[in-house]
């Protein structure tokens, strides 16, 4: 069985507002990055967290900007939920010189240190031997920073997500690793590539603390991630949290879900956690509807002024090509 949270965080009127308009910020940055891709405004590879807001939204709302993260080549959403700026993220992924690598790396490749966002891997599982890196380094410098380490249900079965959790548990790493288990490792089913029926279950093999969490409730998520972020700057270790979620869309963008069951998506889609919890604020008295609604116009506002950054932005030159590739280069 999963661990049991006996001492549960609730976060106030406020923080709940703030995990709102994290998820609000997600769902209208994808909503509008599927739209300029149709349109071929953009040309790149995406990968859509459509239904997954909930669970960067409520860790990020108990991060500092000295707190970090690293994530994956399906993580905008986690960059988004951590307040990184709209603008160089669209430069980046529209392949403009002012992005956050220079054009250079486009969306499966962004950086924000100021904001504590700190690498996209394309490399499967490679979020937790870095996320170690980092967490080493807080300890070295006696800082209270803890890292978040995102990955999804597939990066569970390979050899980095073992050793790095390993060696975490060993010298009590400050480290958080979420695994966002949406049901599928790329095109292929949970239950066909992973012999455990929870993926938190593994974390007692390297003595930490384990939660299978509901990935599309805030509040649950929260007060989790409450814990796990305490434990860590307590100095007492790292944590798995397995958030349990469902993609709304395919594995990338254009994937036409053939290996999903008939009528699953839609199934999942009655639990969307963005009209839930925006219902739950009403109800709660903690907004409403106009000023959830004016949220997301300012949100929107946003996000548009980042495309149109973008578009304003030259693409890299040529002189750019070879241009920190090597640290020094040295002719043949």
């Amino acid at each position: 069985m999963s661990q049991t949270l006996t001492n549960r965080a609730s976060p106030d009127a406020a923080t709940q507002l703030d995990i709102y308009r994290r998820m609000v910020r997600i769902e209208r940055n994808d909503e509008f990055t599927r739209a300029q891709i149709r349109q071929g405004r953009i040309t790149a590879p995406y990968y859509s967290a459509r239904g997954q807001e909930a669970i960067p939204s409520a860790i990020s709302s108990l991060l500092n900007d000295d707190d970090k993260i690293c994530t994956i080549y399906r993580g905008i959403h986690d960059m988004v939920a951590k307040n990184m700026p709209l603008r160089p993220l669209w430069a980046e992924i529209s392949g403009r010189v002012d992005g956050t690598c220079k054009g250079k790396g486009g969306p499966m490749h962004l950086t924000h240190p100021e904001t504590g966002v700190m690498v996209t891997t394309g490399i499967v599982g490679s979020s937790m031997p870095i996320a170690n890196g980092f967490g080493w380094a807080a300890l070295l410098d006696g800082s209270k920073q803890v890292t978040v380490a995102y990955f999804g249900d597939g990066a569970s079965n390979i050899g980095a997500f073992h050793e790095a959790l390993n060696l975490a548990g060993v010298w009590k790493l400050p480290v958080i690793f979420v695994c966002q288990n949406n049901g599928f490792a790329e095109h292929t089913r949970y239950e066909n590539g992973t012999a455990v029926d929870q993926i938190s279950k593994r974390a007692i093999g390297y003595g930490m603390p384990g939660y299978t969490v509901d990935g599309n409730d805030p509040i649950d998520v929260y007060a989790h991630a409450h814990a796990a972020i305490e434990r860590a700057r307590a100095g007492e270790g790292p944590t798995l949290l397995e958030c349990k979620t469902f993609r709304f869309f395919g594995h990338v963008f254009g994937d036409d879900d053939k290996y999903m069951n008939p009528g699953e998506k839609d199934a999942a889609r009655e639990f969307d956690p963005l009209p839930r919890f925006r219902q739950k604020l009403i109800d709660d008295g903690i907004a409403t509807e106009e000023q959830l609604e004016q949220l997301k116009a300012e949100i929107e506002a946003e996000v548009k002024d980042a495309i149109e950054f973008a578009q304003s932005c030259e693409y890299p030159s040529v002189d750019e090509l070879r241009r920190d590739v090597f640290a020094e280069e040295i002719p043949a």
